[in-house]
């Protein structure tokens, strides 16, 4: 099935997103703090889409499917697409993917067609996503774009009366994170959910429980980490397409943006995880999945304190580091440790120590075993909890459910920020050499 009203990149430059670059250039700010770079804080986000209707979009009736749209078509892109649509077929959800943008011509195109053949509707392309979000017949929108763009989509879906889930991390500059949490609260009719599925695992929240009813007593510090391996480079399995051609049937300088201008690297545009001015590597892209649960069970306010290291053991020629160590102090005096590994797969066992007790969390299960000296105080215990299956799935069906309840989703911007502020002071720390603060009252990062 193929759509008449395709948005194409042109053969050679596409105009409306040349104004667009020029215009975000033109609102750039001061630039982030230290070596990090790249991003530059925007005046205003508004100013950039004024062609962008800024009405609600109603949620849908009963019996009408969602009409969703996906921003970026790549790896997740294409995961989100793929499995939404089963799990509509499977009859979980009503929903209807309807729309695709992509800057790269293949990934757009092969997007649309899968999405055609499997619902058998037509599916519009656009390779300006501000077009796509003009539509009034689209309730939400799924933002898989590389990180440095999140915090644009997020904003300009959320001023387009969409309601938004955007891939992890929420954004790649705490800068960026602050400006989404300020938009997403003055949108409180919008629902809003962030890619870590670990926080539909029943044994956080049976944990969280645990230690509201002072269980395990005061937590005073907690361990988890992500660890995995690789003999060829991690996120180096990003295949690279000899017939990418920027300017042809790829727009370089769109996906750039505020990043740009380069010369063409496809390894950069492939791999981008493994470059410190597009992503924070194993923080941002593994360690949120395993801190974010961890975070939601302590309730321990937010991070204040970070100090990090980071080093290349074995993956030289990535530009980001292959092991990561983080110790992160919460507002409550509570501290967690948490490692990550490219270059080796065994890690921490996931628990958190309490004063009177310790609760293990590495398998589904909940277990508390007391400290000696309260073993007459405390009981050891298992708390079972139910296996939920794909939790990446049921992570999207708590925000296509909410879309319908208008019920806040679980992932929220709140957890979502406190996250952001981990990620962002242990990339500072470890590019840096220092510790860094973090002042919730005034929202400020500074160096310790």
């Amino acid at each position: 099935m193929t759509s008449k009203n395709v948005s194409h990149t042109p053969q050679g430059a596409n105009d409306s997103r040349r104004t667009f670059l020029t215009q975000t250039a033109a609102l750039a700010g001061v630039a982030s703090v230290g070596m990090l770079g790249g991003f530059q804080r925007k005046e205003s986000y508004k100013s950039l889409v004024p062609s962008v209707k800024k009405a609600r979009v109603q949620p849908p009736k009963d019996g009408e499917p969602i009409r969703m749209a996906i921003i970026g078509t790549g790896g997740m892109g294409g995961g989100h697409l793929h499995s939404i649509i089963s799990l509509a077929k499977a009859g979980k959800t009503n929903t209807q993917i309807v729309a695709v943008s992509d800057v790269c011509d293949s990934k757009m195109e092969g997007a649309k067609k899968s999405a055609e053949e499997k619902q058998g509707i037509e599916v519009q392309a656009y390779g300006d996503y501000r077009e796509l979000l003009k539509r009034d017949d689209i309730h939400a929108v799924l933002i898989a774009s590389p990180e440095h763009w999140h915090a644009q989509h997020i904003i300009d879906s959320l001023e387009a009366g969409k309601d938004v889930y955007t891939e992890k991390p929420m954004t790649l500059r705490l800068e960026q994170a602050m400006d989404v949490r300020n938009a997403v609260l003055a949108h409180p009719d919008r629902i809003f959910q962030v890619g870590t599925q670990m926080i539909m695992l029943p044994k956080y929240n049976k944990a969280r429980d645990a230690i509201k009813e002072g269980r395990i007593g005061k937590p005073v510090w907690s361990q988890t980490s992500y660890c995995r391996n690789s003999t060829t480079g991690e996120w180096n399995y990003y295949g690279i397409d000899p017939d990418w051609k920027p300017g042809v049937n790829l727009d370089w300088d769109a996906w750039l943006g505020d990043l740009g201008p380069r010369e063409w690297d496809p390894k950069v545009y492939a791999r981008w995880r493994r470059y410190k001015d597009f992503s924070t590597g194993i923080i941002g892209d593994l360690l949120v999945h395993v801190m974010t649960p961890l975070i939601f069970a302590l309730d321990s306010g937010w991070p204040t304190r970070v100090i990090a290291s980071g080093s290349h053991v074995i993956d030289h020629d990535m530009e980001n580091h292959d092991q990561v160590n983080l110790t992160v102090q919460f507002e409550d005096g509570h501290t967690m440790v948490i490692a990550g590994s490219t270059a080796n797969e065994v890690g921490l066992e996931t628990m958190i120590r309490g004063h009177k007790a310790n609760m293990y969390l590495n398998s589904r299960h909940c277990e508390i075993r007391p400290e000696r000296i309260f073993v007459d105080d405390i009981d050891a215990e298992r708390i079972e909890c139910e296996d939920i299956g794909n939790d990446q799935d049921q992570l999207r069906l708590n925000w296509l459910e909410c879309i319908r309840t208008r019920q806040p989703a679980k992932s929220n911007i709140d957890l979502a920020s406190k996250v952001l502020v981990a990620v962002d002071l242990a990339t500072r720390s470890m590019w840096e050499g220092h510790a860094f603060t973090f002042d919730p009252k005034t929202m400020r990062a500074s160096k310790a």
